[in-house]
This record gives structure tokens, C-alpha cells and sequence, in this order.
């Protein structure tokens, strides 16, 4: 599975899951864009490390969810590289609160960063791989936009639209050569679930067939493969990574 020579944008690539995919197609090959908010450091930081490494790399900051950055990001790739081969739409946030008492604006900003910022990347990166004729857009989208979670009506609604958008984009896209796939993690190690206490966690890894959580580099695995030609005839579908947690 190689990727030398392209180029791929990962949003929300300056921690955690996002970190470890572009990692991974960096080690693939591929020239990577880094990605956080503008009021992150964390993008620069993951940055050094990857160009210690010997990796290609760049910086661009900006908010998906602005459709103006959005297009930004994009552009900077496609300048800097000459390409833009494949986009990985990670950036999401969570504002949870149980559904009566969600605010508007709780609503919104899930909404608006997780689906409407994925949305308006793949618009624009789409503008440039239908001219390449070649592409490959993968969603990373989660278990609770299957199964739903009490207290994520904001966060599994994202997620499950990123679904529909997914299967939309490949049907859209297809006949130019561009495959849209999305990856579903689920219980994912992160600094969120290293808090947790014990009976939380025992309670989790009751649900979990393979009997732990995941890592950030088992979804990273995925979205290499996807992203590889190894996956050419893959489109449309959800691919969940969660131990056999959902089925």
C-alpha cells in the first residue's frame, strides 16, 4: 500500500485519532496537511514531530466549519503539493447535554464543525479531484451514528448525517474516479477514557466481544487501507472499528 507522491489533508490532525492517521499515510508515503483551529498548537506541535521524522509536511490552520477556510485548506494543499489525492474529514467536537436540556447553541456547534465542516471540505476538495479524475474522501463518522447514545443527540446526529453524506458523495462521484468511505470507531483509548473509573470502563468492556477498547491506530490502519488502491472498488460503505460492538 503505497502512497508516494500524493497528498493527503486530514482535518483535525493535531491529536489523537486525526494525528495517528496522518501518521500513518505519512509512513505510506504521502505528503501530509496538518490541521487544527486557529487557536490550537497542537497541529505545529505533531508538525516537528513528523518532519524529525523525515516526513513532508505542512501546516494549515482554519476552521472546517467556515466555508472560507475550508476552501483555504484545501487550496494550500493543492499549492503546495500540486494535488490533493485524498481528504480525511476527522475534525469533530462534542458539546454533550441530555436533549431537554441542549441549547441551540450546543446543537450548532456539533453540527456545524462535524457535519457542515465535512460537507464544505469535500466540496472543496471534490472541485479539484474531478479534475484529476482520482480521489479518495474518507469520513471518519462513529458507532453512535448507528446505535445513538443518550446525552449525544447533538453528536450522534453529526455523525449519522456523515453517513448519508458519505453514501451521497460516492454515488455523486464515482464515474470520476473518486471513492467516499467512512470508518466508525467506537470506544477509542484517548485521554477522555483514561479518566474513567474502573466499574465505567468494566461496564464498556462488558459490550465489547473482543474484550478491550480501541486504539487510535487500529482506525488509523483502516483508513490507510482505504486510502490505498488496495481499496479501488470500495465505495459507500461504513466500515465500524469498535471490537464487534455494534453489529
Amino acid at each position: 500500500m503505497n502512497l508516494n507522491g500524493r497528498t493527503a489533508v486530514i482535518t483535525g490532525s493535531g491529536r489523537g485519532i486525526g494525528k495517528a492517521i496522518a501518521l500513518k499515510l505519512a509512513q505510506m508515503g504521502a505528503n501530509i496537511v496538518l490541521n487544527s483551529t486557529p487557536a490550537s498548537d497542537s497541529a505545529e506541535t505533531a508538525a516537528e514531530e513528523f518532519k524529525a521524522a523525515g516526513y513532508k509536511v505542512i501546516v494549515v490552520k482554519g476552521d472546517v466549519s467556515n466555508p472560507e477556510d475550508a476552501e483555504m485548506i484545501i487550496n494550500k494543499a493543492k499549492e503546495t503539493f500540486g494535488s490533493v489525492d485524498i481528504l480525511v474529514n476527522n475534525a469533530g467536537i462534542t458539546r454533550d447535554n441530555l436533549l431537554i436540556r441542549m441549547s441551540g447553541n450546543e446543537w450548532d456547534d456539533v453540527l456545524d464543525t462535524n457535519l457542515k465542516g465535512a460537507f464544505l471540505c469535500t466540496k472543496a476538495a471534490a472541485k479539484i479531484m474531478i479534475k484529476q479524475r482520482r480521489g479518495k474522501i474518507i469520513n471518519i463518522t462513529s458507532v453512535v451514528g448507528v446505535s445513538g447514545n443518550a446525552g449525544q443527540a447533538n453528536y450522534s446526529a453529526s455523525k449519522a448525517g456523515l453517513i448519508g453524506l458519505t453514501k451521497t458523495t460516492a454515488r455523486e462521484l464515482a464515474s470520476r474516479g473518486i471513492t467516499c468511505n467512512a470508518v466508525a470507531p467506537g470506544l477509542i483509548i484517548s485521554d477522555m477514557t483514561e479518566v474513567l473509573p474502573e466499574k465505567v470502563k468494566e461496564g464498556y468492556l462488558n459490550n465489547i466481544p473482543l474484550g478491550r477498547f480501541g486504539t487510535p491506530e487500529d482506525v488509523a490502519n483502516v483508513v490507510g487501507f482505504l486510502a490505498s488502491d488496495e481499496a479501488n472498488y470500495i465505495t459507500g460503505q461504513v466500515i465500524h472499528i469498535d471490537g464487534g460492538m455494534v453489529m
